[in-house]
């Protein structure tokens, strides 16, 4: 019985996955078509370079959760956020 059900599942989702008309032309008019821009892969490894001093830094602040989330965007986003007493550790 929970073959056929299985079976039958899989031939409608095959069946509903080739009804489906087949897109010719990216629907973007002004995304480029061709292979990624040498700008656009500057920006990508530049992006990657700053993800990882930032999470080598949170590593070594030894961040976790939710704090090592809310530093991980501020570093990326470029604005130092102020340290506080309340944040920092007291022996």
């Amino acid at each position: 019985m929970r073959f056929a059900i299985t079976t039958a599942i899989v031939c409608l989702g095959l069946l509903g996955w080739a009804m489906q008309p087949a897109a010719s032309q990216p629907a973007a008019a002004g995304a480029p078509t061709g292979a990624v821009s040498a700008s656009n892969q500057s920006d990508a490894a530049e992006k990657h370079a700053k993800r990882t001093a930032c999470l080598k830094d949170a590593k070594s602040k030894k961040l976790i959760g939710a704090q090592k989330t809310a530093f991980l965007k501020d570093c990326m986003s470029g604005t130092p956020k102020p340290v506080t007493s309340a944040s920092s550790v007291s022996p």
